[in-house]
C-alpha cells in the first residue's frame, strides 16, 4: 500500500477504538518497553499524544522515564522550516497546545539532536523493514536525520506491521524497533 492509503486506513482503525481500549493498549506498549535493553542511556525524546488523533497515550512512558530518573526531551514544532526544536523537560517547563493540537514546551533548556540517545517515534503505520508512515509533513524525518546514526529510533503502534510500504523516499529514516501491545519488532 502507499503512504496516503495507509494514512487513511490507520486513521480509520484508530477512530474505532474506545478511550478505554486506547488506555489499555498504551499501557501494554509501555510494559513492553520495560523489556527492552534501552534503559542504561541518558537522553530520551518523547512525543506527547494528540488526543484528537487517538494516538498512543505516552504519559505512561513519561512516568517510566521520570521513575528511572532519565532526561526527557520534548520538541516544539517550527512550522516555517518543518523542523523540531528539542527541550529538556524540567519541573519548570511550561507547555502549550499548538495550532495542530500538539502539546509542546514554550521554551526551556535546548538539547541538540545529536545528544539524544533514544527517540520514541510517532507513526500511523510501518512495514516489516522498519519503514514508517507519519502524518506526511516530514518533521520526524528531518529531526531523525540530525540525530547520530546510533540513536535508537523506536516506533510505537497499536498495530502489526504492513508487509511493504510501496512509496518509500530516499530521505525516509527507518526505525530500529517498533513496539506494539504484544510484540517488539527488531529491524536492526
Amino acid at each position: 500500500m502507499t503512504k496516503p492509503e495507509l494514512r487513511k486506513h490507520y486513521k480509520s482503525l484508530r477512530k474505532a477504538f474506545s478511550q478505554e481500549e486506547i488506555e489499555q493498549l498504551s499501557l501494554d506498549i509501555s510494559n513492553q518497553l520495560l523489556q527492552m535493553p534501552i534503559w542504561g542511556l541518558s537522553f530520551y525524546h518523547l512525543f506527547l499524544s494528540i488526543e484528537a488523533f487517538r494516538e498512543i497515550k505516552t504519559e505512561y512512558i513519561l512516568n517510566i522515564l521520570a521513575g528511572k530518573d532519565k532526561n526527557t526531551i520534548l520538541s516544539k514544532s517550527n512550522f516555517d522550516s518543518i523542523t523540531l526544536t528539542n527541550y529538556l523537560l524540567t519541573d519548570s517547563t511550561k507547555m502549550k497546545v499548538n495550532q495542530w493540537k500538539i502539546p509542546e514546551p514554550i521554551e526551556g533548556i535546548e538539547i541538540p539532536s545529536d545528544k539524544i540517545d533514544v527517540v520514541f517515534v510517532p507513526l500511523l503505520a510501518y512495514d516489516k523493514e522498519g519503514n514508517r508512515v507519519g502524518y506526511g509533513k516530514g518533521y520526524y524525518d528531518n529531526f531523525l536525520a540530525e540525530c547520530r546514526p546510533e540513536t535508537l529510533k523506536i516506533g510505537l503502534s497499536f498495530f502489526k506491521p504492513e508487509s511493504k510500504i510501496t512509496d518509500i523516499h530516499e530521505n525516509d529514516i527507518k526505525l530500529n524497533y517498533c513496539v506494539t501491545p504484544n510484540t517488539i519488532y527488531n529491524f536492526s
